[in-house]
């Protein structure tokens, strides 16, 4: 419904809670005009808004499951600590940031070995896919599977 404003004033096509559906559409906001002060949560300083261009949480044991995403397909296991995310909607080219993280859950130690941290490390990253891997890093370092993986790309 269009807005429209009559010989004596009254304006038509609002409702109670602002524009109608549909009325703005993304060519109608102009690049750089999405400000911080625009967005929910009161976010503050004068940096750039970057959002994520894909994110997944996933169980990377056994038979690889995606627990929640954006903008994620699906999950490859290629292998012992070796996977491959692939994006519903490819990047603008493999130029991006790939943001790790993970481990195990509800455990008393951290790992059994004494001077051990869970690496991530990126592999191929394409426009239409990221490889990376997770292990222990440890006396003997080896690619392991890890119970929680999450996963951000920002571009």
């Amino acid at each position: 419904m269009p807005i429209t404003i009559d010989g004596s004033g009254t304006i038509t096509g609002l409702s109670a809670g602002g524009l109608p559906d549909s009325s703005i559409v993304t060519a109608d906001i102009a690049d750089a005009n999405i400000t911080a002060a625009k967005l929910d949560g009161a976010q503050s300083g004068s940096a750039p808004i970057y959002a994520a261009r894909a994110w997944v949480n996933f169980n990377g044991t056994g038979t690889v499951a995606i627990r929640a995403s954006g903008n994620v397909s699906s999950i490859t296991d290629n292998g012992t600590g070796n996977y491959t995310v692939n994006f519903t909607t490819a990047m603008p080219d493999a130029n991006y940031s790939l943001v790790q993280g993970g481990g195990e859950v509800n455990t008393s130690t951290l790992y059994s070995g004494s001077t051990a941290a869970r690496i991530m490390q990126p592999g191929v990253l394409s426009a239409s896919n990221a490889q990376f891997f997770t292990g222990y890093q440890y006396s003997s370092s080896a690619l392991q599977d890890a119970a929680y993986i999450y996963l951000a790309v920002f571009r």
